[in-house]
């Protein structure tokens, strides 16, 4: 009995704990546009590229097996960091979107609110992927894949860029920070 209520409270705390990472959190709050200097850009296609399972069965079929494990260690370690940064810029973007949400102007408010979803769908897939990478390392014979997570991170930048157009339409005194 007293395991079970222990295991319910670890997991009760586990999911805080993602909650609160997830809404970028972890991360002191600063002003708009403050937090946009602080973005890091991906190279969508590297990361593409490392996950490709495609690109995974050709050096699986060209390299030793020993060969193929240290360099699939290496491909996934690089993804993680990929995948590290992604999380990181999403956080910062939850805080761009609210307070894009608190803007007068209605345009600018919802896309405020479509980049906070982004961007928190975003960090939470990000996690799972990291866990995926993180098992896949420890197995590089497993064929493991983050499949889908650039194209969330590709979507949360058309909203970055769609706001950031948003805000400087209707000029500086109507955006919020």
């Amino acid at each position: 009995m007293i395991i079970t209520f222990a295991l319910v409270f670890l997991a009760l705390l586990a999911l805080l704990v993602l909650i609160r990472l997830a809404k970028g959190r972890a991360f002191p709050a600063r002003s708009g546009q403050a937090s946009l200097a602080q973005v890091h850009p991906v190279d969508i296609q590297a990361f593409r590229n490392l996950t490709d399972p495609a690109e995974e069965e050709f050096l699986r079929q060209n390299l030793p097996p020993a060969e193929f494990k240290k360099v699939q260690r290496e491909r996934l370690r690089a993804a993680v960091d990929y995948i590290s940064c992604a999380a990181a810029n999403a956080a910062i973007l939850v805080r761009v979107g609210e307070s894009a949400r608190r803007s007068p102007v209605p345009e600018v408010a919802e896309a405020g609110e479509k980049l906070v979803d982004s961007a928190i769908r975003l960090r939470i897939y990000a996690f799972q992927a990291l866990a995926k990478l993180y098992v896949a390392i420890l197995f590089p014979a497993a064929q493991i894949s983050p499949a889908g997570l650039a194209e969330n991170y590709e979507r949360m930048t058309r909203v970055v860029f769609l706001l950031g157009r948003l805000r400087h339409s209707t000029g500086p005194a109507s955006s919020a920070s």
